[in-house]
C-alpha cells in the first residue's frame, strides 16, 4: 500500500476526473412532505448581540473578526428530516425563516442519495489507482472519494442556510430568489475561495455568520468582509504553521511525526494547512472543478423541493432518556466534527463505540453514573454541537 501523500494540485485533479460527465444530476422534488419544528429565542450575553458561546469561540477562533462584523441568529430550531435524523438550525427574524435550514437540509439529503445511486461515479472510483487514493488520504480531511463529495454536497447546504441569516436584508428576495441569488452573485464559489472550512461548519453551528453583503443588485461581499476573511484564513495558517515549525526544529520531529505528537494542536483542519508551502493561500480543493457545478445543482433542487415542503411550529419537545449509552449530535457533519467529538469522550475515559456521520448517532460503552453522562453532554456542547439524548 502507497503511504499517503500531501499534494493539494494532484488531490484536486482526482476529484476533478471523479465528477465528469454528469456527477450531479438534479433529483425530481418527490412527494409532499409535512415537516413539524420547535423554535426557541437565541439569549444574548447582557449588553452584546452575541451569545456566550459565539462570544468565546469569536474571541478564541475569529481573530482579528470585530464582534460587529458578525451577524446572529434570533432563534434556533430543532426538527427531523425525512431519513428520521434529529436536525438543528437557525434563522433570524424577518428574514426567510426555518424554510431555510430545513429546505436545505432536504436538497442536501436529495442529492446524497443522487450520489449513492450513481453507477458511474462507482466506477470511476474502482479505477482510482493507488498513487490517486494516497493523494486523497494525505491531502483531504474525509478521504474516502464518495465521502468527500458527501461532504461538500453538504457544505453547500451550509452556505445556503447560513447566508439566509442575512436575508432580511434583501426583502426583495423570496426563499427561491435568494438562493439564486448567492449562485449567480458567486457566494458559493467565495466561500469555497474565501472561508476556511473550520470556521464555516463553526460559526454555522452557533447560529452566527461574520460577512456582509453589500447594497442592492448581486449578492456580493462587502470589502471589509473580505479583508475580514482573509485575515482569519491567514491567521489560521499562521498557528498551523507555528505549530509545526516548532516541533520539526525545536522538538526535532519529522512532519508525521509532528502530526501525530500535536495532534490537538494540529486537528484535521489546520493539519492541511501545517503542510502547506509558504506563502500559499489555499482554497477548497473542489473550487474550481466542482462548485460550480453544484451550486447549479443545489440551487435547483433546493427550488423543486420548496414546492413539495410545509413546515409547521410544534411545542413537542424531544425526550432525554437519562440512562440511555447512545445519543444524537445533529450538527455533526463531517470527520472533524467525529474526530472532535471522539476526542472530548475519550479524554473523559469514556469507550466510544460508534460515532456515525450518516445517524448522527454517538454510541458510548458506560458512561457509569448519570452525572457523568451529564459532563459529558456539557463537554460536547462546549465545542459548539447540538446533543439530543435517548436516541
Amino acid at each position: 500500500m502507497i503511504p499517503p501523500r500531501y499534494d493539494r494540485t494532484a488531490a484536486s485533479a482526482v476529484l476533478a476526473g471523479l465528477v465528469h460527465p454528469g456527477l450531479f444530476t438534479t433529483p425530481t422534488g418527490g412527494e409532499r412532505r409535512l415537516i413539524p419544528y420547535t423554535s426557541n429565542g437565541v439569549i444574548a450575553e447582557a449588553g452584546s448581540h452575541l451569545t456566550l458561546s459565539q462570544r468565546l469561540y469569536l474571541e478564541k477562533f475569529m481573530r482579528p473578526c470585530p464582534p460587529g462584523q458578525v451577524t446572529v441568529a434570533t432563534h434556533r430550531i430543532t426538527w427531523t428530516d425525512s431519513s428520521g435524523v434529529p436536525c438543528t438550525g437557525h434563522y433570524r427574524q424577518g428574514g426567510l425563516g426555518p424554510i431555510m435550514p430545513i429546505a436545505a437540509r432536504e436538497t442536501t439529503l436529495a442529492l446524497w442519495r443522487s450520489l449513492g445511486a450513481d453507477v458511474e461515479l462507482t466506477a470511476r472510483i474502482a479505477r482510482l489507482t493507488p498513487d490517486e487514493q494516497a493523494v486523497l488520504a494525505g491531502t483531504t480531511t474525509d478521504q474516502e472519494p464518495r465521502e468527500i463529495l458527501r461532504i461538500g454536497v453538504e457544505a453547500a447546504g451550509r452556505t445556503l442556510a447560513q447566508h439566509a441569516l442575512l436575508s432580511a436584508d434583501r426583502p426583495d428576495l423570496d426563499a427561491r430568489g435568494f438562493a439564486g441569488a448567492l449562485r449567480d452573485g458567486g457566494i458559493f464559489l467565495a466561500v469555497a475561495g474565501q472561508w476556511y472550512w473550520e470556521l464555516q461548519a463553526s460559526t454555522l453551528r452557533r447560529g452566527m455568520i461574520p460577512v456582509r453583503f453589500t447594497g442592492d443588485g448581486p449578492l456580493r461581499y462587502t470589502a471589509g468582509s473580505v479583508d475580514v476573511l482573509r485575515r482569519m484564513k491567514d491567521a489560521t495558517i499562521a498557528d498551523a504553521h507555528a505549530v509545526m515549525l516548532k516541533a520539526t526544529t525545536v522538538d526535532g520531529l519529522t512532519e508525521e511525526e509532528a502530526v501525530h505528537k500535536y495532534h490537538d494542536e494540529l486537528d484535521l483542519i489546520s493539519r492541511q494547512y501545517a503542510l502547506l508551502a509558504p506563502d500559499t493561500r489555499p482554497h477548497c480543493l473542489a473550487r474550481t472543478a466542482i462548485v460550480p457545478a453544484l451550486a447549479d445543482v443545489y440551487v435547483e433542487t433546493f427550488g423543486r423541493l420548496l414546492d413539495v415542503i410545509t413546515i409547521e411550529e410544534s411545542a413537542q419537545a424531544v425526550a432525554d432518556d437519562g440512562d440511555a449509552t447512545s445519543f444524537l449530535v445533529p450538527d455533526m457533519n463531517c470527520r472533524h466534527c467525529q474526530g472532535t467529538i471522539r476526542a472530548v469522550l475519550e479524554a473523559m475515559d469514556l469507550t466510544v463505540h460508534e460515532v456515525d456521520l450518516v445517524s448522527k448517532r454517538v454510541t458510548v460503552a458506560d458512561f457509569r453514573s448519570p452525572r457523568n453522562r451529564r459532563r459529558a453532554f456539557e463537554a460536547i456542547r462546549d465545542g459548539g454541537y447540538t446533543v439530543i439524548g435517548g436516541a
